[in-house]
């Protein structure tokens, strides 16, 4: 319906074309003020004199998306890898420029939420997050995994989770470059920190000291890749640049380990 010229109404009236077009339909101001032949500031600023409430940005949004006014920006579009990457760059970035009260703030409201939930549901996600660990024990973390698939894909031979490599024992080497005889291991917080208790985080410590004896004691050489963070394709990717680096120090150098952090 188009309406005439909009300086012709009455308070009255332009107050109730606004509730019908703004409020019941849902209309922006500049889809309302191209009705009435006006200016959007002018709907907005008499919205605000007859005590119409404005939505706000993320109000409006919602709104346009809702009523089809506007199509969301990524929806049923699929991401390049270039731009999830970008994506996760720049939330990389992001928190590593957090100031310190930014960051304790973020964990004071994870742990309100945390305490938050039923004991059943915290049994539940602490199960979960134990039958995650122990799966990754055996068939390896989402780091691991990436590291040999960019290993494997820059023509590297890689022996992955392999055994029976140190004498006598049935521990195994995360990443084995066997031409170089390069191990590689990578690390989670369980390793550096009591994530599971100080008498856990003690005994991984000695059996991390104890493996990287045999390792070397073998004649080969060691990377040890320090996994602070969660895992992020990003965040690999860099790390995956700077194992590249210590491999070329290690093959080039009479240097027997090397410890690299994400």
């Amino acid at each position: 319906m188009l309406y005439s010229d909009y300086s012709k109404y009455s308070d009255h009236d332009k107050k109730k074309i606004i509730e019908k077009l703004y409020v019941a339909k849902g209309l922006s101001f500049a889809a309302i003020a191209e009705q009435l032949n006006t200016y959007a500031n002018k709907i907005r600023r008499d919205a605000v004199k007859y005590s119409i409430p404005i939505r706000n940005k993320s109000q409006a949004q919602s709104n346009a998306l809702e009523k089809g006014h506007h199509k969301h920006p990524t929806k049923g579009q699929k991401r390049t890898e270039e731009v999830k990457n970008k994506i996760g760059n720049s939330v990389m970035k992001s928190w590593e420029k957090m100031d310190k009260s930014e960051l304790s703030d973020r964990k004071k409201k994870s742990k309100l939420l945390w305490n938050k939930l039923s004991e059943d549901e915290k049994q539940n996600r602490l199960t979960l997050a134990n039958q995650a660990v122990r799966h990754a024990s055996k068939t390896g973390s989402k780091l691991e995994h990436f590291l040999l698939e960019q290993l494997v894909g820059d023509g590297y031979k890689v022996d992955f989770h392999k055994e029976q490599l140190l004498s006598n024992t049935r521990l195994q080497i995360d990443l084995f470059l066997p031409t170089m005889n390069i191990a590689i291991e990578v690390d989670g917080p369980s390793h550096f920190l009591p994530v599971w208790g100080e008498d856990t985080l003690a005994k991984n410590k000695k059996y991390d000291q104890n493996k990287t004896g045999l390792i070397l004691g073998r004649g080969l050489k060691l990377i040890r890749i320090k996994q602070t963070h969660d895992f992020s394709k990003s965040r690999a990717l860099i790390l995956y640049q700077n194992l590249l680096k210590a491999v070329a120090q290690l093959k080039n150098t009479k240097s027997k380990s090397i410890e690299i952090e994400d």
